[in-house]
């Protein structure tokens, strides 16, 4: 079996357990506590819990040991995009240095919260969830070029929703895995029809993908939800982004078993 392996772990939030607290560090649990919405402060803890799990096991850490940290690009505020923060070598007094390919991504909608994680290149999940109300309009003519809004309105009342979904899921998994977020003009950043291969058509202008190789592939959660997570390697070669890292291997990992074992 070929392709570039990447692990994913779905929880729910439910799964937000009191004694998963103890995972969290002093800057989160500030943060958790000061999160005034109960939905909001469980996707955190579960998040960030599972990270540590996830993350604890693949570089032989104690969980609660694992460096997360987020530090928002325009104010430094501890907010943003999670990253890994490993320091250069491994423990004083030992040889062994720490893993510093592994790459990972969070993601969180309504009741569902997964963890993508991959070595030897960048990864970004994303996940939507499918049966709540929205205002696609709005949404599509933010989101979609001209081309992905024209293939959108040929299609029946009906179909728009999921269709836009599956368009938005892959999209923001892409930014995820650059590392840019929404910050970059949406609209430009072309994406392959939901009924095709996922790939990316085209690029906005800011971003200089050459140096980069991406895969994507479609997931669906619980039987229903769309999501889609995406994988850059730098260095693996020209095509200006638009070719794929090799392929993507996806292996799917129950996240609620896994902070349930903890939390017993």
């Amino acid at each position: 079996m070929t392709g570039h392996p990447v692990q994913v772990w779905w929880a729910r939030l439910e799964d937000a357990r009191t004694g998963l607290r103890a995972l969290l560090d002093p800057v989160e649990r500030v943060r958790y506590e000061s999160t005034v919405d109960p939905a909001g402060r469980g996707r955190f803890l579960v998040g960030c819990a599972l990270s540590r799990l996830v993350l604890g096991e693949l570089l032989g850490l104690p969980p609660a040991d694992v460096p997360l940290r987020r530090v928002c690009p325009r104010c430094g505020g501890p907010h943003g995009k999670v990253h890994l923060a490993l320091p250069p070598d491994g423990p004083a007094g030992t040889p062994a240095a720490y893993d510093h390919s592994v790459a990972f991504s969070v993601t969180h909608s309504g009741a569902l919260v997964g963890v993508a994680v991959c070595r030897d290149g960048e990864v970004g999940l994303d996940v939507e969830e499918s049966h709540v109300d929205m205002d696609v309009d709005s949404a599509a003519r933010v989101a979609l070029s001209d081309a992905e809004l024209a293939a959108l309105y040929a299609r029946p009342t009906a179909e728009r929703q999921p269709a836009f979904l599956r368009t938005w899921t892959r999209k923001e998994a892409v930014l995820k895995a650059l590392g840019v977020g929404l910050g970059v003009p949406l609209r430009e950043l072309e994406v392959s029809g939901p009924e095709q291969p996922p790939a990316v058509l085209a690029w906005p202008a800011r971003l200089d993908t050459r140096p980069h190789r991406m895969s994507m592939a479609d997931m669906v959660v619980d039987g229903m939800h769309p999501a889609a997570v995406a994988v850059v390697v730098a260095g693996a070669g020209d095509g200006g982004g638009q070719g794929e890292a090799g392929g993507m291997r996806v292996t799917v990992h129950d996240g609620s078993g896994m902070l349930a074992a903890y939390d017993r």
